[in-house]
């Protein structure tokens, strides 16, 4: 079966949950090959690879690679793709991750495809567009498909995989260095999981009501393990960080569980989270919208709701 390149996505030499997922969906249309960008390739993230998948391992081990800004992993999937001639190139719909995709896309001469949420044989993608409003099948047309795929789309399942690492040498061109990173600061990791990556997500709104109300919604994440989301109001109104903003301008989420409380529903908003598998809704409002797409639905005040949920939750526990 022809190879198919997934580009890994790693912080610290730790593989991210989305890379395994990736592994894990190339399996099923090809053979599985990670590139690693960048040098910090340990012995944990090679055996990680391998266990779900990985019969290759691609190194580009160079500093370079992550001293300058996205482009070099652009450069570095074009000269595979004309060196190994892949099936396809899957990359992990992240900021980063389409933005790689774009440019690898003009550098080979191929189709894109980002925000897939499904990918079948003949590299056929399921995608929602027009701000969630419309889902399409979709298929590159034109050179190597290129896909973008969102996080939580696919099951990670392991497989063992040989994991034979094999070290790319990469010469940069001048415009991939134009940008350079000159500083790094390390963001102290808490104990939620990262947003994009969350299987639960527990996001407030408008209806929070005020920045401390915020510890509500918290406090059932915490109880349920998941990962805290805000709508644009909410971050707008300063009552939460941007970087947990959901939606179309900002993150896209698609977990095992959304629970959004106090959140009318506006499109803009449910861009960001209409592919969670399971929505459920808490809003005094009966007539939101947000109420249309949800599976459960629960007419109320959300503190009142929310704090007897994380009271039986942690029951339960």
């Amino acid at each position: 079966m022809s190879e198919i390149l997934v580009l890994v996505e790693q912080l610290d030499g730790e593989v991210k949950k989305v890379t395994l997922e990736l592994l894990t969906l190339a399996r099923g249309l090809g053979t599985p090959a990670a590139v690693w960008a960048g040098p910090g390739l340990t012995d944990g993230a090679k055996a990680k690879l391998a266990e779900y998948g990985a019969e290759k391992i691609y190194v580009a081990s160079s500093a370079d690679v992550v001293d300058h800004v996205v482009a070099p992993k652009a450069e570095l999937l074009a000269q595979l793709v004309a060196d190994k001639s892949p099936a396809a190139v899957l990359v992990a719909a992240t900021a980063e991750g389409k933005e790689v995709a774009g440019r690898l896309a003009v550098k080979t001469d191929s189709g894109v495809i980002t925000d897939a949420v499904g990918l079948g044989e003949g590299f056929v993608a399921d995608q929602s567009i027009f701000g969630g409003g419309v889902n399409v099948r979709s298929r590159v047309r034109k050179g190597t498909p290129i896909v973008a795929v969102r996080p939580n789309s696919t099951a990670p399942e392991p497989a063992a995989g040989a994991g034979a690492e094999e070290e790319v040498s990469l010469t940069l061109s001048e415009a991939a260095k134009a940008a350079r990173v000159v500083e790094r600061v390390k963001q102290e990791k808490g104990a939620r999981p990262e947003l994009t990556e969350a299987a639960i997500v527990v996001s407030g709104g408008r209806g929070v009501g005020s920045a401390e109300n915020f510890s509500v919604i918290e406090g059932l994440a915490d109880a349920l393990g998941a990962a805290v989301g805000a709508s644009r109001a909410a971050t707008d109104a300063g009552w939460y960080p941007h970087q947990f903003q959901v939606g179309q301008t900002g993150k896209t989420v698609s977990p095992q569980l959304y629970i959004a409380a106090g959140i009318s529903g506006a499109i803009q908003h449910r861009a960001g989270m209409q592919t969670a598998k399971t929505i459920v809704a808490i809003n005094k409002d009966p007539e939101a919208p947000i109420f249309e797409l949800a599976d459960y639905g629960v007419v109320g005040d959300l503190h009142q709701v929310v704090p007897q949920l994380t009271e039986e939750v942690t029951k339960r526990k």
